[in-house]
């Protein structure tokens, strides 16, 4: 979803229906997918093609996306490198970055991922409080202490704050939505709400590093 609109509620997803594409359609720049004014640095090694997706665990667009993405996890080509970076366009996105990267320091976030998405999408939990996350993680056998001392720590916040410097530099204005290589950025407003479309562009322009290998 966009910046300006991140709060919207789920039921509007009917509003962003998927449209017919051409088979083998080049993406356009400019239309599909931005080729950035200045490169982004990156932390994959010279023989990968570095993927950034950007996500808000309680937007219902990235809801929606995240089966498609884990179903294109499975089939990622070798040379791509996939990181996954929480949203902060407000205050009150910041929580949810910081359990991002808890677990991933414990070495869990793989595993709840899609835990995450559907305990707020289904159950309804609101993971936007330490307290209420504290409980939750528990109930999944995460040690909840571990958790909550890594989520108050400096180095969780310096890794949100590293987070945040990426998505302005791929000058985010969505999500779910993707960089790419450091040099170019698609979303699925560009792509018309068409998710299928948009993991189209992400693995063409991924295709246009390899040709200059």
């Amino acid at each position: 979803m966009k910046r300006r609109d991140f709060s919207i509620a789920a039921a509007s997803l009917a509003a962003f229906a998927p449209v017919a594409w051409a088979q083998g359609k080049k993406p356009e720049d400019g239309i599909e997918y931005r080729t950035l004014t200045k490169p982004v640095s990156i932390e994959a090694p010279p023989d990968k093609v570095e993927v950034v997706n950007f996500f808000w665990f309680s937007c219902p667009h990235c809801f929606a996306f995240e089966p498609q993405l884990q179903a294109w996890l499975k089939h990622l080509p070798a040379d791509i490198s996939l990181r996954r970076i929480p949203a902060n366009f407000r205050d009150e996105m910041v929580p949810q970055q910081r359990m991002f990267y808890a677990l991933e320091a414990m070495g869990k976030i793989e595993e709840m991922q899609v835990k995450i998405f559907d305990a707020i999408h289904k159950d309804h939990v609101d993971l936007t409080r330490l307290p209420v996350m504290a409980d939750w993680v528990a109930k999944q056998g995460v040690d909840v202490q571990k958790f909550s001392e890594l989520y108050s720590s400096f180095a969780i916040s310096a890794k949100a704050r590293r987070a945040t410097d990426v998505q302005d530099a791929y000058v985010v204005e969505g999500v779910p939505s993707f960089g790419i290589a450091g040099r170019w950025y698609t979303d699925r407003d560009l792509t018309s709400g068409n998710n299928p479309r948009m993991v189209q562009v992400v693995e063409y322009l991924a295709a246009q590093v390899r040709k200059t290998r």
